[in-house]
């Protein structure tokens, strides 16, 4: 007979992780646990990713937010050297208690060589967040993991503040080098330290801001 997970009402939003002292009294479930539910199809149709050990809903994309997926895409799949690839809406796994789906990540190596296990912090060359009604959470539990994780470079394209936010030098306390580009800068994408190719700030960002009016950089 099958099982059906009905994820109750209130679920804890990304952005919303309760503090320390309401964790203690919580179950934290493990990346091979939450894979296991995984692959047992208990959690089929689920919009839901491990966060610090919590299975924790994911929120809605609004078009702003599908369409800067889809340019950053467009923009970083022609610099790709041979050997990595894009990946889109992909879990990744950082044990020992995180397994988020970044919306996109240049990660190393083949299609192949996922067959059977997700890419972890060793794979990983860029995992990048776009951030709108998520920069909390992007900037919270997910910066924090990917730190913990030893993420070498983090991008928060952040769509409220028409920026892109570039984090570096991970350490278990979190990331130690915060860079922040406006959109009139250019920004060097670098992978195992190289500099793989240059794209505008701007290039990444929807031309229309909240309210329906044009970024500046779209004004001149």
């Amino acid at each position: 007979m099958s099982t059906t997970l009905t994820l109750p009402s209130a679920l804890p939003e990304i952005g919303s992780i309760p503090s320390a002292a309401i964790l203690g009294s919580l179950f934290r479930m493990t990346v091979d646990q939450y894979e296991s539910l995984v692959e047992s199809g208990v959690l089929d149709g689920q919009p839901v990713e491990l966060i610090d050990g919590l299975l924790v809903k994911k929120l809605g994309k609004k078009p702003p937010h599908v369409t800067t997926c889809e340019a950053t895409r467009d923009e970083l799949l022609p610099l790709i050297p041979r050997g990595w690839r894009l990946t889109i809406e992909a879990p990744v796994r950082i044990p020992d208690f995180d397994e988020p789906e970044p919306d996109l990540a240049i990660v190393r190596g083949t299609r192949e060589d996922y067959e059977d296990r997700h890419p972890g912090p060793a794979d990983l060359g860029l995992l990048i967040e776009v951030a709108d009604t998520t920069l909390d959470r992007d900037r919270g539990e997910k910066r924090a993991a990917y730190a913990r994780g030893g993420v070498a470079t983090y991008w928060i394209i952040n769509l409220v503040d028409r920026q892109l936010e570039i984090y570096t030098d991970p350490a278990p306390t979190g990331y130690r080098r915060e860079r922040v580009l406006k959109s009139d800068e250019q920004v060097a994408v670098l992978i195992d330290g190289t500099e793989i190719g240059r794209t505008a700030v701007s290039d990444l960002l929807p031309r229309t801001v909240p309210g329906g009016g044009r970024g500046p950089e779209n004004n001149r």
